[in-house]
């Protein structure tokens, strides 16, 4: 039976592979762990594996794991999950990152709910880039007007894009969503020289995605296994 440790380090060697084959260095691109709807011991184990970078959909759920698992100090926890104003200010207590920010309103929140005790919170923007009517995230030309309040936040520091394009099993249309992607993000990275994180790519699209120039990609299930209910998702 595999272990969690066992599919972590086949994920990152699928990563080392697709790196290579696309001419890029394996350490351009960073792994994020989905650990929604799994129990702190799923996580302990990946990190005892040597994963440090964890991403949260939940907020309660999220919040939970990061006061739970305190000890572990140098886990650094990414929400990239929809946000609602009202869960702002707790996301901005507990989390290193925000993946999913589409909103002024939400990255004005996150700034002023930022303890001054912590760093800056690292955001990315989210691109709804497949325009599909139910699916979060800022169209591509509204993402340099965000970008620019971003920017002038206090306690936000801008790192890049994130974006979940539509499902789809066509290796050209996925390319095709990935490489718009990476089109905005080197000129947002022209404007904004702090800006390193391209998070595209999940365990069906990681290849594609890579090959597109990714620097960060989500990974859960291929990792964890398959999803779990868990009753303190909010």
């Amino acid at each position: 039976m595999l272990t969690i440790a066992n599919r972590l380090k086949s994920a990152l060697d699928s990563i080392q592979d697709f790196a290579q084959n696309a001419k890029r260095h394996p350490s351009e691109i960073r792994l994020l762990a989905v650990s929604k709807t799994k129990p702190n011991d799923a996580i302990k184990e990946a990190w005892k594996a040597g994963q440090r970078m964890f991403g949260e959909n939940y907020v309660q759920e999220g919040i939970q794991k990061v006061q739970s698992l305190s000890e572990l100090s140098d886990i650094e926890w990414h929400f990239i999950g929809p946000l609602q104003s009202n869960k702002t200010k707790q996301v901005a207590e507990h989390f290193d990152w925000v993946q999913s920010i589409e909103r002024e309103k939400i990255a004005e929140r996150l700034s002023q709910q930022r303890p001054e005790a912590k760093a800056p919170l690292q955001v990315c923007i989210q691109v709804n880039i497949s325009d599909e009517e139910n699916k979060s995230g800022v169209a591509p030309n509204a993402v340099f007007a965000l970008a620019e309040t971003i920017h002038a936040l206090p306690n936000l520091t801008l790192r890049g894009l994130m974006a979940i394009p539509a499902n789809t099993e066509s290796k050209a249309e996925q390319k095709q969503a990935f490489q718009a992607m990476h089109d905005l993000y080197k000129r947002l990275q022209a404007t904004y020289p702090q800006v390193d994180t391209l998070s595209i790519g999940m365990s069906g699209d990681m290849q594609s995605a890579i090959e597109c120039g990714s620097t960060m990609v989500r990974v859960g299930t291929a990792i964890f296994g398959p999803r779990e209910a868990n009753s303190a998702r909010q």
